[in-house]
Protein backbone atom coordinates (compact mmCIF):
# COMPACT_ATOMS: atom_id res chain seq x y z
CA UNK A 1 0.00 0.00 0.00
CA UNK A 2 1.58 2.95 -0.87
CA UNK A 3 0.71 6.58 0.55
CA UNK A 4 2.80 9.74 0.73
CA UNK A 5 2.20 12.31 3.17
CA UNK A 6 2.99 15.86 2.88
CA UNK A 7 3.15 17.79 6.05
CA UNK A 8 3.79 21.35 4.31
CA UNK A 9 0.72 21.02 2.41
CA UNK A 10 -1.33 22.95 5.01
CA UNK A 11 -3.99 19.55 4.55
CA UNK A 12 -4.27 17.79 7.89
CA UNK A 13 -1.98 14.41 8.26
CA UNK A 14 -5.49 12.24 8.89
CA UNK A 15 -7.22 13.78 5.86
CA UNK A 16 -4.35 12.83 3.36
CA UNK A 17 -3.99 9.24 4.67
CA UNK A 18 -7.71 8.57 4.95
CA UNK A 19 -8.34 10.11 0.99
CA UNK A 20 -5.60 8.14 0.26
CA UNK A 21 -6.91 5.09 1.29
CA UNK A 22 -10.61 6.02 0.16
CA UNK A 23 -8.73 5.97 -3.05
CA UNK A 24 -6.76 3.06 -2.84
CA UNK A 25 -9.99 1.16 -2.44
CA UNK A 26 -11.92 3.10 -5.04
CA UNK A 27 -9.19 2.22 -7.68
CA UNK A 28 -9.19 -1.33 -6.56
CA UNK A 29 -5.55 -1.48 -5.18
CA UNK A 30 -7.06 -2.25 -1.83
CA UNK A 31 -10.16 -4.63 -2.86
CA UNK A 32 -12.46 -5.89 -0.11
CA UNK A 33 -10.69 -8.18 2.65
CA UNK A 34 -7.64 -6.91 1.99
CA UNK A 35 -5.82 -6.50 5.20
CA UNK A 36 -4.20 -3.35 5.95
CA UNK A 37 -0.57 -2.59 7.36
CA UNK A 38 -0.70 -2.20 11.32
CA UNK A 39 -1.04 0.97 13.25
CA UNK A 40 2.01 0.79 14.54
CA UNK A 41 3.78 -0.52 11.34
CA UNK A 42 2.46 2.49 9.24
CA UNK A 43 2.65 4.43 11.73
CA UNK A 44 6.50 3.91 10.86
CA UNK A 45 6.60 3.62 7.64
CA UNK A 46 4.88 7.35 7.25
CA UNK A 47 6.50 8.63 10.31
CA UNK A 48 3.60 9.86 12.37
CA UNK A 49 2.15 9.29 15.54
CA UNK A 50 0.52 5.76 15.79
CA UNK A 51 -2.77 7.93 17.35
CA UNK A 52 -3.18 9.68 13.93
CA UNK A 53 -2.81 6.27 12.15
CA UNK A 54 -5.30 5.07 14.91
CA UNK A 55 -7.94 7.91 14.22
CA UNK A 56 -8.04 7.18 10.51
CA UNK A 57 -8.73 3.84 10.87
CA UNK A 58 -11.51 4.18 13.19
CA UNK A 59 -12.71 7.31 11.05
CA UNK A 60 -12.86 5.05 7.91
CA UNK A 61 -14.44 2.33 10.16
CA UNK A 62 -17.14 4.80 11.42
CA UNK A 63 -17.66 5.44 7.36
CA UNK A 64 -18.22 1.46 6.80
CA UNK A 65 -15.09 1.25 4.85
CA UNK A 66 -12.96 -0.35 7.02
CA UNK A 67 -13.23 -3.12 9.27
CA UNK A 68 -10.96 -3.23 12.92
CA UNK A 69 -11.06 -6.86 13.75
CA UNK A 70 -9.67 -7.13 17.77
CA UNK A 71 -6.87 -8.86 17.38
CA UNK A 72 -6.62 -9.48 13.97
CA UNK A 73 -6.16 -6.21 11.87
CA UNK A 74 -7.69 -3.78 10.12
CA UNK A 75 -9.19 -5.39 7.03
CA UNK A 76 -11.07 -3.41 3.85
CA UNK A 77 -14.73 -3.66 4.40
CA UNK A 78 -16.41 -6.65 2.67
CA UNK A 79 -19.46 -4.31 1.65
CA UNK A 80 -18.79 -0.88 0.39
CA UNK A 81 -21.47 1.69 2.63
CA UNK A 82 -24.30 3.04 0.63
CA UNK A 83 -23.33 5.98 -1.36
CA UNK A 84 -19.39 5.30 -0.63
CA UNK A 85 -18.56 3.93 -4.15
CA UNK A 86 -20.21 6.90 -6.12
CA UNK A 87 -18.53 9.20 -3.40
CA UNK A 88 -14.72 7.28 -4.09
CA UNK A 89 -15.29 7.66 -7.94
CA UNK A 90 -16.16 11.01 -7.66
CA UNK A 91 -12.92 11.60 -5.78
CA UNK A 92 -11.15 9.71 -8.08
CA UNK A 93 -12.54 11.65 -10.63
CA UNK A 94 -11.30 14.54 -9.28
CA UNK A 95 -7.85 13.53 -9.20
CA UNK A 96 -7.99 12.06 -12.41
CA UNK A 97 -8.86 15.82 -13.55
CA UNK A 98 -5.91 17.08 -11.69
CA UNK A 99 -3.67 14.61 -13.40
CA UNK A 100 -4.79 15.59 -17.03
CA UNK A 101 -4.39 19.32 -15.90
CA UNK A 102 -0.71 18.71 -14.57
CA UNK A 103 -0.06 16.70 -18.07
CA UNK A 104 -1.68 19.34 -20.07
CA UNK A 105 0.65 21.88 -18.33
CA UNK A 106 3.96 19.79 -19.50
CA UNK A 107 2.41 19.25 -22.68
CA UNK A 108 2.43 15.60 -22.58
CA UNK A 109 -0.33 14.07 -24.74
CA UNK A 110 -3.93 12.18 -23.50
CA UNK A 111 -1.96 8.95 -25.61
CA UNK A 112 1.31 9.31 -23.16
CA UNK A 113 -0.68 9.68 -20.49
CA UNK A 114 -2.83 6.60 -21.32
CA UNK A 115 0.67 4.48 -21.39
CA UNK A 116 1.70 6.06 -18.21
CA UNK A 117 -1.33 4.59 -16.85
CA UNK A 118 -1.60 1.17 -18.72
CA UNK A 119 2.32 0.97 -17.32
CA UNK A 120 1.35 1.55 -14.00
CA UNK A 121 -1.67 -0.86 -14.44
CA UNK A 122 0.91 -3.78 -15.69
CA UNK A 123 3.20 -3.49 -12.92
CA UNK A 124 0.84 -2.94 -10.63
CA UNK A 125 -0.69 -6.37 -11.62
CA UNK A 126 3.08 -8.22 -12.48
CA UNK A 127 3.51 -8.43 -15.78
CA UNK A 128 5.04 -5.11 -16.76
CA UNK A 129 8.02 -6.56 -18.42
CA UNK A 130 6.04 -5.87 -21.84
CA UNK A 131 5.71 -2.03 -21.62
CA UNK A 132 9.11 -1.41 -19.36
CA UNK A 133 11.01 0.32 -22.02
CA UNK A 134 8.24 2.61 -23.43
CA UNK A 135 9.28 6.44 -22.81
CA UNK A 136 6.01 7.79 -22.94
Amino acid sequence: MYIRVEPSSGVPITRQIADQVRSLCASGALRPGDQLPSVRALARELAVNQNTILRVYERLTAEGLLDMRHGAGTFVADRQPEGQLQQQRDQLRTEAELLVEHASRLGLSADCVRQLVDDIYRRRDGDGQDGADGDG
